[in-house]
Parts: C-alpha cells; sequence; structure tokens
C-alpha cells in the first residue's frame, strides 16, 4: 500500500517535539514557532537535545511510553532526522513529521518538496497530508539505520572540506562539493545488487537509497520511490570527469551520461577492491576507517511519516 491519505479530524491529542540546537537552521526562534504552531492543534512538549544519540533515546523512550505521542515532529538536520528515526524505527504508535532545521535538509525536501513548514504542519493538521510507510535500510558493517541513504567516494570526501568551509547554508555544501571533486580521484570498486555486480572499476561515487536528494540540491536517484521495497543504487564510474559531476547531478543529467550504472534491489553491497577502507557516509555521517565495504539491505515500510501526497507518490512529480 503506498500511503494513507489523513481524512481530517485530529491527528493527535499529543505532540512532541525534538530539536538539535546545533543543527544548521533550528534557532531558539525557529524552534519556538513550531511548537507553537503544533500546540495550537494539540498538547505538545519540546525535547531540546544535549548531545550525540540523544534524539534517539527520546524518540525511543517516547514511543514506548504508556501513552506515546501521536505525532512524533524532528527539528534539525540530516543527522538529527536519522537519530530520531533510529529511535521510531517499526513503531505503530506514532507518525514521524520532519520539518527543516539542517542545512541540506534532504529529507525533508523528499517527503515534502519545496514546500514552507508552515505549510506541511497545516496539512498535517488539516487532513491534506499522506501518511507514508517509509522504506528505510540497515547498514551490516554498523548495525545503523539509514533512512537517507549512503554515499561513497566525493560525496563522502565532501563532508571533511565542509568541515573547512566557513560558508553557511546550503552554500557551503556545494563550495565544499566542488572541492572535493576538484582533489577527487577515483577508487578502485566493485557494486553488487542481489548478488549480482552492477559494475566494476574505477569509481567517482556510489550512492544507495530511496532519497532522492543528497545535500538537499543533488539529484542522485530521481527514480527512487519512497514505498516499493527497494533500494536504488548509482554509480558514477570513473569514466566520467569529477568535475563534471556537481552539475550532471544537480538535475538528473547524469542518468543518460555513459558511465553511469543505475539499479535497484533489496540488497545491496559497494566494495573496495584493493583491501583499503572505503570512504562512505549515510545520512550525512563520514565513515572513513570502518572497513573495505558498505553493505545495505532494505526495511521495507518501517517508518510512518507525513508526507505530502503529490510528492511522495512516486517519480512522476
Amino acid at each position: 500500500m503506498r500511503g494513507e491519505r489523513a481524512m481530517g479530524g485530529p491527528v493527535t491529542d499529543q505532540v512532541l517535539v525534538i530539536a538539535n540546537p546545533t543543527a544548521g537552521t533550528a534557532k531558539a526562534e525557529l524552534v519556538a514557532a513550531i511548537r507553537d504552531a503544533c500546540a495550537a492543534h494539540a498538547e505538545t512538549s519540546l525535547h531540546v537535545t544535549t548531545a550525540r544519540g540523544d534524539a534517539t533515546e527520546t524518540a525511543r523512550r517516547a514511543v514506548a511510553a504508556r501513552t506515546p505521542p501521536g505525532l512524533v515532529v524532528v527539528v534539525g538536520g540530516d543527522g538529527t532526522v536519522r537519530e530520531v528515526v533510529e529511535g521510531m524505527i517499526d513503531t505503530t504508535s506514532s507518525t514521524l513529521l520532519v520539518l527543516p532545521g539542517g542545512t541540506g535538509n534532504s529529507v525533508y525536501r523528499m517527503l515534502w518538496g519545496d514546500r514552507p513548514w508552515q505549510e506541511a504542519v497545516r496539512a498535517v493538521f488539516g487532513g491534506q497530508a499522506a501518511r507514508r510507510r517509509l522504506d528505510l535500510a540497515r547498514l551490516a558493517e554498523t548495525g545503523a539505520v539509514v533512512c537517507l541513504g549512503a554515499c561513497s567516494g566525493v560525496v563522502a570526501e565532501a563532508l571533511e572540506f565542509a568541515r573547512r568551509t566557513p560558508i553557511t547554508g546550503r552554500g557551503r555544501y556545494t563550495k565544499a562539493f566542488a572541492d572535493a571533486c576538484a582533489a577527487h580521484k577515483p577508487y578502485p570498486g566493485r557494486v553488487s545488487v542481489d548478488g549480482k555486480v552492477l559494475y566494476e572499476g574505477d569509481t567517482v561515487l556510489a550512492n544507495v537509497g530511496g532519497g532522492r536528494y543528497r545535500g538537499g540540491q543533488y539529484l542522485l536517484l530521481p527514480m527512487s520511490e519512497l514505498t516499493d521495497g527497494l533500494l536504488d543504487v548509482c554509480v558514477i564510474s570513473g569514466q566520467v570527469d569529477p568535475l563534471r559531476v556537481p552539475d550532471l547531478i544537480r538535475t538528473g543529467a547524469h542518468l543518460g551520461e555513459p558511465g553511469v550504472y543505475y539499479g535497484r534491489g533489496s540488497r545491496v553491497e559497494v566494495e573496495r577492491t584493493d583491501g583499503a577502507n572505503l570512504v562512505f557516509e549515510h545520512d550525512g555521517e563520514l565513515h572513513a576507517d570502518t572497513a573495505g565495504s558498505m553493505t545495505l539491505r532494505v526495511a521495507p515500510g518501517a517508518l510512518p511519516v507525513w508526507a505530502d501526497a503529490a510528492v511522495a507518490a512516486g517519480p512522476d512529480w
């Protein structure tokens, strides 16, 4: 089932807002405005995170409570969203509403497009939103839940450049990504989907997941559907000049490019074939010394979320 549209009436009488004050744009004024917008419709409590992992534990306690909140709202970046998702995975008691408080906000864009957060809140409480059971993934190497996706190569390397880039907002990742592409050397890799090799050779990046966008603006997986029970994977090989990658993936033009490979399946493995560790990230979290591979297995329909019905319906939005 692709999703359930809200049909009016109260969504819930209890809301929990989880906000990360260190996220890119989750300032006190924004958090207060979101809390007040929810409080206009239901009893609302606010938890401001204080450390890494706090969002996961807060969400886990909330959905396991005797009277769990019907709505959990997360305000933060994609990393904060992933933490909350980890605490809510497989829940049946609460539905997640993601609101933008980070830099890229790729998860929010995946679910709500470019709509302002105020419209998302009104749609949920006004009966115009759709409840979806979102596909997630598990990363075999660490056991972590993957919400948006995981990517090896130049997309991951850009996170290192971002740490040294003083620009704020989406411009920060744009600059870091361009710098990473200029410095990038393709790595020897192999990508397998459900046990069959999709590509082997010099690799610029391999992106796996369900979210179409990375960095809030790069359309890496334009064919992805949120609830089809499959992971999409895109490989850009060394046949493509890394300097061209930012412009190609901004619009999805890379799919027609020689040296680009696209697949779909329930289990995807991305490996280095030279014995070195694979540099990869998932949901904006960098891993440079974990293993020589990243292996993701889909967790179909693992989390109920609110979304714009038109945005989440399929590839033609």
